[in-house]
């Protein structure tokens, strides 16, 4: 039964419940409510500043019609697309809901998303440092993030429900060294690098979403590669700490405390129901990142890891393409088709605090010859969706 006959099916029985005296959960209160969550590098990342907004100005751009489609296909409730070029204005987001989202693309209904939430990222903003010792200052490799220009890989989350902006947190500046026992390579950075370095190759926002009378803190992110360096694995250090950031975020208390965000405001997340989501490009067993790196949220006690999205899409993938073979995760898992090495991976997370029972969850990875099997080559990502109940009050 869809989500959607399960809720009529349910409005219908609750009058007849709350009528009859003595009726099982008559005195209740009103149902929890179902929401999905998903997350989605969409990989509508341009080559040039400005080039995404003249993509999305038009409604028949290929790409970003695949991307909406599956977005219909799957209809989350809140939704964080990775890979989003942010620009100043906000139009990318705008020219995306109004020319592709609210657009029924192949006959799938429309996505109405009154909301959202973006912000500009580290990616393609200039350091004015050698970051990358290439012996000279400029270009992809020596900005916060990288990227060629300022916006450039950036994020935006969509959602059905009020986000309370007020209250949102972001860290783009919070600095690399302040965070205890990091993994920042000193004999590779300069004492003056290691001073300014921020943490987040994009950024970490925490969200707050109203659902009723009780808030969802969307924690988004979007941890550098672990790839891309030297023997000094900068880059997959700095995707462990990345990683580690959210961890030590919902643990709370002395965990969290050395952590600041953009306003000055310090410390970690004081309670609430929250869901992890982004690409962490980290698989827990395959892959180049540091080994432990995707299990600190895993494994983490407040976290509800389980049970983990599949497809059969996936498996039929590993399969077929060569390089799988040795991989210890599990190929139903996957949610990322990499070419060799390192193949296919787990990469993309929906993780939500123990709080919120999962009730169903998926990886959007039709197996050839399914319906909308065709939707995938938007991405080297596919979209993870993860439902939930999430109490009135």
């Amino acid at each position: 039964m869809s989500r959607t006959r399960t809720a009529l099916a349910a409005a219908c029985l609750l009058p007849t419940l709350l009528l009859v005296p003595g009726a099982p959960g008559a005195a209740a209160g009103p149902p929890d409510r179902e929401l999905r969550f998903a997350t989605y590098n969409a990989s509508l990342n341009r080559s040039g500043e400005g080039d995404l907004v003249r993509d999305l100005s038009t409604p028949d751009d290929a790409q970003a019609q695949q991307v909406a489609e599956t977005i219909q296909r799957t209809d989350p409730d809140v939704v964080l697309v990775n890979e989003f070029d942010f620009d100043e204005g906000g139009e990318a987001v705008d020219l995306f809901r109004e020319n592709y989202l609210e657009v029924p693309q192949r006959g799938a209904d429309p996505a109405d998303y009154p909301y959202d939430y973006s912000a500009p990222v580290n990616t393609g903003v200039p350091s004015g440092l050698d970051l990358d010792s290439s012996g000279t200052v400029g270009g992809p490799g020596d900005t916060w993030g990288f990227g060629s220009f300022p916006g450039q890989y950036g994020m935006v989350v969509y959602s059905k429900y009020p986000i309370d902006a007020d209250r949102v947190r972001t860290f783009q500046l919070f600095r690399w060294q302040d965070m205890p026992g990091n993994l920042m390579p000193t004999d590779y950075y300069s004492p003056e690098e290691q001073s300014q370095l921020r943490l987040s190759s994009k950024a970490h926002w925490d969200v707050p979403v109203r659902v009723g009378g009780r808030t969802v803190h969307v924690l988004v992110s979007h941890p550098t590669p672990p790839v891309f360096d030297g023997p000094e694995d900068r880059n997959g250090t700095r995707n462990f700490d990345e990683i580690r950031f959210w961890d030590d975020y919902v643990s709370g208390g002395r965990a969290g405390s050395y952590i600041y965000d953009d306003e000055g405001r310090r410390g970690g997340l004081r309670g609430g129901a929250f869901v992890v989501m982004g690409d962490q490009n980290s698989d827990p067993l395959d892959g180049d990142s540091i080994p432990g790196a995707a299990q600190q949220l895993l494994e983490n006690p407040r976290v509800r890891s389980t049970p983990v999205p599949e497809s059969e899409g996936a498996v039929v993938a590993s399969a077929s393409q060569p390089g799988n073979e040795a991989h210890r995760s599990p190929a139903v898992q996957d949610t990322a088709d990499f070419s060799e090495p390192p193949g296919n991976l787990r990469a993309d997370y929906v993780l939500p605090s123990r709080s919120l029972p999962i009730v169903d969850s998926a990886v959007f990875w039709p197996a050839p010859g399914q319906p909308y099997a065709d939707l995938v080559t938007a991405s080297d990502h596919r979209l993870v969706w993860v439902d939930v109940l999430v109490g009135r009050h």
